[in-house]
């Protein structure tokens, strides 16, 4: 198998040529059709996450085809396309995972992250943790397992408000709008300033409004959903958000949120962050999609693209989402 690996935080991933990956017991090998790139490998490659294993493989937006069953397996089957998202394994017994919190595990496995990941031709999935897809295009599905499930997650933290901001209008933001005014909600799109592909973009899915992220919308919101990893857009939420609004921060990471006044979190405002996802948030998600009618925007990268794909995500070059096909 090729595969692009990271060795060193803060250096380019290298292309490699290694032995095909064998699964062990309760686990599949999948070939990868496509793999989405996530602002969070940007995290693991730059070492805002902190304790990657490495070397490690990136990439948890995964499609491909199941190639072998380890033992104990019977679904999913051989030949069958599955999706396989970013948590990758819990144990199944914390005071977490017992009580359906199992995206707050106290020992987790990330794909891509503490375990190899999708920036390669085949990878090794604990099969409790894939999700049969019944897509015909695996490179528009790719971003569905991480961008669409995440932004899921949040607007389901979001609550039931008609007037959703989203904060950082990429691959998160752009599938979410699609959902949101599929159910008849109201989307307002921040983005960098200046930014007039992402807010036409933005508008063209249906966004009722799309500015700049320290602009003020036109309506006060029921709530906000903040995607960029920047903490200082954090009190501008709070400000656009009604009494008893809600901001919610998507992100695995992001830069400190800096000191604000009391009255934008009084009038009992919220703030939320999001972790992780959990399997019945990936099952409701997949059906929902095709439902909303979601289609994704994406820019292709061959697999030893990889680091080129990265630094383009970094850059804001490009609408949407990365995905890398082997």
């Amino acid at each position: 198998m090729k595969a692009m690996v990271l060795h060193t935080i803060g250096q380019p991933l290298t292309l490699e040529t290694r032995a095909a990956p064998r699964p062990g017991p309760d686990e599949i090998l999948v070939r990868v059709e496509a793999c989405a790139v996530c602002r969070t490998d940007l995290h693991v490659v730059d070492g805002d996450l902190t304790n990657p294993r490495l070397p490690i493989i990136p990439g948890h937006e995964i499609v491909g085809i199941v190639e072998a069953l380890g033992a104990g397996v019977t679904e999913p089957a051989v030949d069958m396309r599955v999706g396989i998202p970013w948590l990758g394994h819990t144990c199944g017994h914390c005071a977490y995972c017992a009580s359906g919190a199992e995206n707050l595990c106290d020992t987790p496995v990330f794909t891509g992250y503490t375990r190899d990941g999708g920036f390669a031709t085949h990878v090794v999935a604990d099969a409790a943790f894939a999700f049969p897809l019944t897509v015909d295009d695996p490179v528009a599905a790719a971003p569905l397992m991480c961008a669409g499930l995440i932004g899921w997650r949040s607007l389901s933290i979001a609550g039931e408000g008609r007037r959703i901001g989203l904060y950082g209008f990429g691959a998160a933001a752009h599938i979410l709008a699609q959902v949101c005014r599929w159910q008849g909600r109201d989307v307002y799109a921040f983005t960098r300033a200046g930014d007039t592909a992402a807010q036409d973009l933005a508008l063209k899915l249906g966004a009722r409004w799309a500015g700049g992220s320290e602009e003020a919308p036109p309506e006060q919101l029921d709530a906000a959903i903040i995607f960029a990893p920047v903490g200082a857009l954090v009190p501008l939420a709070l400000r656009a958000v009604r009494k008893g609004g809600r901001v919610v921060c998507g992100g695995i990471h992001m830069s400190d949120i800096p000191q604000f006044p009391y009255s934008l979190l009084w009038e009992e405002r919220q703030i939320a962050s999001v972790a992780n996802l959990t399997r019945q948030n990936a099952i409701d998600f997949l059906t929902i999609a095709p439902q909303a009618g979601v289609k994704t925007t994406t820019t292709v990268y061959p697999l030893e693209r990889a680091n080129d794909a990265l630094a383009d995500l970094r850059a804001g070059r490009f609408q949407g989402a990365a995905v890398l096909v082997p």
